[in-house]
């Protein structure tokens, strides 16, 4: 049942792109020295300094930069919700959330990342993350709602369009899946 993914501050747990590197391994090239300083934590509105984190990259964003209303942004979806922000080093650059809306069904939402950090893989590093985390809690199918100009940005990550275009916060949006199995 959804009622052992409900999020709880026992859920708190970090995901880091490290990168070991001996005498047998390649030299790194600038995107791998890249992820190996970004950092992800993962926590719920409980954790009060990571929601914050999550809802400063979330109010660049979304509310300044795409002028969507702080109300249809911040919503009563927030404490049912896991939470993801993307450091690098200790500064917020990128966030998501995952809440599940039906039994295996993950529901990725909120995903955005600072314009200097865009197409940099740091997209990505949410995304894999955030989808990794569904998993862990169950969920078989992963779920969003795009923004029509990140359509093709998430059709490279596997997902598939299942809607025609709808009016989201002013936003053209389109429904997409992708199995998790």
């Amino acid at each position: 049942m959804c009622t052992s993914r409900r999020p709880s501050t026992a859920s708190i747990f970090s995901i880091s792109w490290k990168t070991a590197r001996g005498p047998s391994m390649k030299r790194l090239s600038s995107e791998e020295r890249k992820r190996s300083e970004m950092n992800i934590a993962i926590g719920t509105t409980q954790d009060r300094a990571l929601y914050e984190d999550a809802l400063r990259v979330r109010r660049l964003v979304f509310i300044e930069e795409q002028n969507v209303p702080e109300d249809e942004e911040i919503d009563a979806f927030e404490d049912d919700s896991f939470h993801l922000v993307l450091y690098d080093g200790q500064t917020p650059v990128g966030a998501g959330r995952l809440r599940f809306i039906d039994e295996g069904v993950g529901k990725i939402e909120r995903i955005c990342v600072l314009p200097s950090y865009r197409g940099r893989g740091a997209g990505r590093m949410v995304m894999e993350a955030i989808e990794q985390l569904a998993k862990t809690k169950g969920a078989k199918t992963a779920k969003l709602n795009a923004q029509t100009h990140a359509e093709p940005f998430y059709k490279k990550l596997g997902y598939t369009t299942v809607s025609g275009v709808f009016m989201d916060a002013g936003i053209p949006h389109v429904t997409m899946v992708k199995s998790l199995e």
